[in-house]
């Protein structure tokens, strides 16, 4: 397994800003699950930190998926909607069972959870993609046989996605999706519910996507049948939830699940962790850097394959800043925040000014509001790809500066420009003033044992067979060569080992 420094997770998680809205193919999109207020369960006084409404995170452009946790019971054919106790809420928002289609909404009052529904809307607005997931561990989240899971799509497809039921818990609003996060039970009906609510959503005017977030032991014992007998879009692999993270001899990313033929033989894979030390069992968190190094390696292995990080649970702030937005190597200076810390006290401190530690730090809400204890801010702003060791020239932003000025100024294209600093996303919309940018990139063979120099006619395909290289191996110990490799040089040196 390749190993490779922790601010590679700051730049996957950057670059999810990039995307206008999700895009499935993309291999660093951020899963945050949303719904179950796990810090508000442990910490029941401290309701400044509860889980907020969902629309909250939302606003943080790292996050791409938000799967709504859980739909918890399938009695009856019925689904129990449970969101749990929240600060948005002042009874729990729950569909129940029994009686029949009780709907709890902010006040309380039978009907719809309006300004649920509103956050849905709003978040699909900003492009991101929210999903219904069902059972998180629940006993009553099982089926008797494959008629009942059959039965139970179809009820699913008419409340919460483009069916036409008479009761829809989130009103007008269409979820974008069915995520299966199944952990007591037995398999019974998930590959008849996955082929019938795919056959449901099948021509349907607007894109439906189909995940699964099974436990690390492979096979899954609920839905390892269900992946490997239908097509399934992300699989969000639990590698906590009674297992230890990376590295314990648990881990088997590499050696069971890629290396696995699915259904969908191109499915995405994707890391799943807990949010905070808070969010999953003692000895399960790992840290944002250990992550970044989880994801980078994972990434490096197959990049199709790759879908990206899944996080349990959004209710703890400052995803993104905790993930990566702001901080390692895409930054000359840190700050963790403090307990009672402001903004205005952070900028004098540090002497930073409002408007630069908003840039640098694009999480942080306008008023300031969402700063947490423990949240790693930015306050300058480093390279652009975490370090300028390997480049022969540099640039340092000014303002008013953009990439198109900066290309024409430097005889660099927009796809070299975004290799060589891959932190900088497509709309180059957040580029920092005092950032210093890679222009070109000169011999690696200080930190080679094998080097290679690019000839006329060369390919990667061609130097990969002549020196015994994988591409993913050629792509990893040389970020810049793009995915297509059409950007090498005549005369550039590239490392092979």
């Amino acid at each position: 397994m390749f190993k490779f420094s922790s601010s590679i997770f700051s730049a996957l998680v950057l670059s999810a800003v990039a995307a206008s809205a999700y895009d499935p193919t993309r291999n660093d999109n951020l899963v945050v699950y949303w719904g179950q207020n796990s810090y508000g369960k442990t910490h029941p006084s401290d309701t400044a930190n509860w889980q907020q409404t969902i629309s909250n995170y939302c606003q943080d452009t790292c996050i791409d998926v938000i799967p709504i946790a859980f739909v918890d019971s399938f009695s009856g054919g019925v689904p129990d909607l449970n969101l749990a106790n929240a600060s948005i809420f002042s009874t729990r928002c729950v569909w129940r069972a029994k009686p029949f289609h009780q709907i709890c909404d902010d006040n309380g009052v039978t009907g719809t959870c309006a300004s649920l529904a509103a956050g849905i809307q709003a978040c699909q607005a900003m492009g991101k993609i929210v999903t219904l997931s069902l059972g998180g561990g629940s006993t009553s989240a099982s089926f008797a046989t494959d008629t009942d899971a059959t039965n139970f799509a179809t009820t699913i497809w008419n409340s919460f996605l483009g069916g036409s039921g008479a009761h829809r818990p989130f009103g007008s609003a269409v979820l974008d999706g069915v995520d299966l996060d199944i952990e007591e039970g037995t398999s019974t009906g998930y590959a008849a519910f996955a082929t019938q609510i795919r056959s449901l959503w099948s021509g349907a005017s607007k894109p439906y996507y189909l995940s699964a977030a099974p436990q690390c032991h492979f096979p899954d014992a609920w839905v390892g049948t269900a992946l490997d007998t239908v097509w399934f879009d992300s699989i969000y692999i639990q590698f906590y939830n009674g297992v230890k993270s990376y590295p314990s001899s648990s881990w088997n990313y590499d050696t069971q699940w890629l290396p696995h033929l699915f259904a969908n033989p191109n499915v995405k894979l994707y890391i799943g962790a807990p949010a905070s030390p808070t969010a999953a069992n003692a000895g399960e968190y790992v840290s944002a850097s250990t992550l970044g190094s989880i994801a980078s390696a994972s990434l490096a292995l197959n990049p199709s394959r790759f879908g990206g990080v899944m996080l349990w649970q959004g209710c703890l702030a400052g995803i993104c800043a905790a993930g990566g937005g702001g901080t390692g190597g895409g930054c000359a200076q840190t700050y963790t925040v403090k307990s009672g810390d402001t903004c205005a006290a952070i900028e004098a401190a540090n002497g930073v000014s409002d408007a630069q530690l908003h840039a640098l730090n694009p999480t942080i809400n306008s008023g300031c509001t969402n700063l947490s204890v423990g949240q790693t801010l930015c306050l300058q702003a480093g390279t652009g790809g975490g370090s300028t060791s390997g480049c022969t020239q540099t640039y340092t932003v000014k303002s008013g500066d953009t990439c198109a000025a900066i290309e024409a100024a430097n005889g660099v294209s927009d796809a070299q420009l975004h290799a060589l600093n891959p932190t900088i996303n497509a709309g180059c919309t957040n580029l920092s003033v005092g950032q210093q940018l890679c222009l070109s990139q000169g011999s690696t063979s200080s930190g080679c044992t094998k080097t290679y120099t690019v000839k006329s006619g060369d390919t990667c395909a061609a130097i990969e067979a002549a020196n015994g290289v994988s591409d993913a191996q050629l792509h990893a110990l040389n970020a810049a060569i793009n995915s297509g490799c059409t950007n090498l040089s005549i005369g550039e040196t590239l490392c092979l080992n």
